[in-house]
């Protein structure tokens, strides 16, 4: 075991960020041109940063496995993206951002890149009004705030309920201006599968054109990975089916070590599951828990009364409802923390108090929010006396206006309106705050290889806040690897141009062509389907998900350890070309859900070794009495940073101290 270096710079926590930019080493214009980056994964993180490094003159590869980067998961993100800009002038600073995401994360995150993810919050802001992104306004012209968990001011900017997608056409636009002048060529259609490495540096990465299924080698001076979190691990996730973990996991086999793994966020406003046959989930936002009330019936009586169809749950009276967010939680009340809310839903849920067919749903109900917006309304039109139904109606207007397609959405999937009868609503997987480890600079432990966005693990401690991954990933892009990778590239500038067909680059293809023709040539009887929904539904979310125990953990690695040998002796991937050299979908998802088996064991192990309640880890031998997480600073207080030893053996762990000198250790609370 070693301890790493996270080479944050020294002074004022205040003061690092502005120090680093101004005695940090450069690239000059005309060598930038001369030097080669390769960027995988096109969302907000890698969309950014092409177009910002292709913008500073470096000659940019990017690739997708989409038809186009407008298909990033980053459309997804509903809510809204986090500054400190302070337009409310209800007491936000950069500060206060800073010290809410350390607690969000329950102080398990690195001071000094938390506080410079503060500081750059309100350069996105500018940058995207710059691009056009059309953020709500309020009625005298100032861009709107609304709040989000875990804070107790409006910080959060919105797109109604596209802020993702708006704000990814953004990085697009700047990412195809980049394309038509040259600086940034766009590969669609392919998908990382190996990273290749020169002298230790990586310099390059194996491909797979997704529609020819021909290998293909990449050479550049450095390669960046922007591709996004490790949910779909789990199968039903609130992620695209396509999002997956290949390419940093074949990162992690060449060298780059993988950090806290077992910190998954359980995000509390899901849609429910509804059957077996379900893939994937659906998010509603988090930013409907500003106007929507969190409850369960008091009664057990009153569940199977709703169920039965003998009440709705609309017209049951106020004192049989437990708003038990507001009850237990009065200082944030339906504004806590993710990993908080979604542990509530479930202990209601368990005390048999759940909603819906399956008892495992609660509801988020918005009538009391039209009835204020609605007597609002009244007043600004001089009618104090409107009928309780006009007041209804124009109450629904005005949350129809805030959150409209996503209640739209709501009533397409569920086929109940939402603006008459509550939400129902359940924790599901979300976001992964584990990941590739790396430092100050984002640069992994390979040299030349750098992660940002969800595919690091940098920010977000165990848990995150809401509204922060467009936060990171736009930061992360945008306004700190344009700088922090000329820490590496400033030493490259007399190494000419790295060619693909270097040893090296035959080498690692070779490896990646073997484990394609093994996998099609096991030719068993289960698909690859079958084995993954297995993994994630039977195994990961019932072992390693909202709630962990020692026990459990133990009897899900060995499960994990049986089902992959299984996997690599009875799956079955249909296919023409005995190669691989073929457009096939199948074997796409045969060599994620393999490098899915080998991370869900590395999640397993990292909960297994922090004995702890943290954030999205919940060990349930570590709870305080009233449940809540209960942490052990004394023992754990470190990045867990794990370096892959092969299947066989254990991995090593390498611990990187976190120190906090800004803010207090203490147990959170919002209450």
């Amino acid at each position: 075991m070693s301890k790493l270096d996270n080479k944050v710079p020294e002074g004022p926590l205040s003061e690092k960020w502005t120090k680093y930019r101004s005695e940090m080493p450069l690239v000059a214009p005309n060598n930038k041109r001369n030097i080669e980056v390769i960027v995988v994964g096109t969302g907000l993180a890698g969309a950014s940063a092409a177009a910002t490094l292709g913008e500073l003159g470096y000659q940019v590869k990017a690739f997708c496995f989409h038809d186009s980067p407008r298909r990033a998961h980053s459309i997804a993100a509903q809510g809204g993206i986090n500054a400190a800009k302070n337009y409310q002038n209800d007491g936000d600073s950069v500060y206060r951002l800073f010290y809410d995401t350390i607690k969000g994360g329950d102080y398990r995150s690195r001071e000094g890149n938390v506080h410079r993810l503060a500081e750059v919050s309100r350069d996105i802001i500018d940058q995207c009004v710059a691009q056009g992104v059309p953020f709500a306004r309020e009625y005298g012209g100032n861009l709107a705030n609304r709040s989000f968990g875990g804070v107790q001011v409006s910080r959060t900017f919105y797109a109604r309920g596209q802020t993702g997608q708006q704000l990814l056409l953004g990085a697009y636009s700047a990412l195809s201006r980049q394309i038509s002048l040259g600086s940034v060529k766009m590969y669609n259609r392919h998908e990382m599968l190996d990273l290749v490495k020169v002298e230790g540096k990586a310099r390059g990465i194996i491909a797979r054109n997704l529609i020819s299924g021909k290998l293909e080698r990449f050479a550049a001076h450095s390669v960046v990975l922007a591709t996004g979190g490790y949910g779909n691990v789990y199968y039903l996730s609130t992620n695209a089916m396509g999002s997956n973990v290949t390419a940093a996991w074949t990162a992690h086999r060449r060298g780059a070590y993988f950090a806290n793994p077992c910190y998954c966020q359980i995000h509390p406003t899901c849609i429910p599951v509804s059957g077996d046959y379900q893939s994937k989930l659906t998010l509603m936002s988090e930013s409907l828990r500003n106007d929507g009330r969190v409850w369960v019936p008091k009664s057990h009586v009153d569940v199977e009364a709703i169920r039965a169809g003998e009440i709705k749950p609309e017209e049951l009276p106020e004192e049989r409802r437990d708003y038990y967010l507001e009850r237990i939680y009065p200082a944030f009340g339906n504004l806590v923390p993710r990993d908080v809310a979604s542990r509530a839903a479930k202990y209601v849920c368990d005390e048999n108090r759940g909603v819906g067919s399956t008892g495992l749903a609660v509801y988020l109900d918005f009538a009391s929010a039209i009835e204020r917006y609605g007597h609002s309304e009244a007043v600004s039109k001089n009618e104090p006396n409107a009928s309780i139904e006009k007041v209804k109606e124009w109450g629904t207007a005005v949350v129809s206006a805030k959150y409209g397609n996503l209640f739209e959405m709501y009533e397409k999937i569920t086929g109940e309106n939402p603006y008459k009868t509550p939400m129902r609503i359940f924790p599901a997987v979300h976001y992964t705050m584990g990941g590739i480890w790396v430092d100050y600079n984002l640069e992994t432990t390979v040299p030349g290889l750098f992660a940002l966005g969800e595919a690091n693990f940098s920010d977000h401690g165990a848990n995150r806040l809401g509204a922060s991954a467009l936060m990171q990933g736009l930061a992360d892009g945008y306004f700190v690897i344009p700088y922090t990778i000329g820490t590496f590239l400033a030493n490259e500038i007399r190494t000419p141009k790295i060619s693909p067909d270097l040893p090296e680059f035959f080498e690692i293809e070779n490896d990646v062509r073997d484990r394609i023709k093994r996998l099609l040539n096991v030719q068993g009887s289960r698909s690859v389907e079958s084995f993954h929904r297995e993994l994630g539904v039977k195994i990961m979310w019932e072992y390693c998900g909202m709630s962990r125990n020692g026990e459990g953990l133990k009897i899900a690695r060995d499960k994990v350890r049986k089902l992959r040998k299984e996997f690599w002796s009875n799956v079955y991937v249909p296919h023409t070309d005995s190669d691989g050299e073929e457009y096939n979908p199948e074997l796409e998802k045969a060599l994620r859900v393999a490098d899915f088996f080998e991370l869900a064991e590395l999640m397993i192990i990292d909960a297994l070794d922090r004995h702890e309640s943290c954030g999205g880890h919940f060990r349930e031998e570590y709870a305080t009495e009233e449940g809540e997480a209960q942490r052990n600073d004394k023992d754990y207080t470190y990045v867990a940073a794990w370096e892959f030893n092969g299947l066989e053996d254990d991995p090593i762990l390498h611990k990187e101290e976190l120190v906090f000198e800004n803010v207090e250790l203490k147990t959170r609370s919002y209450k």
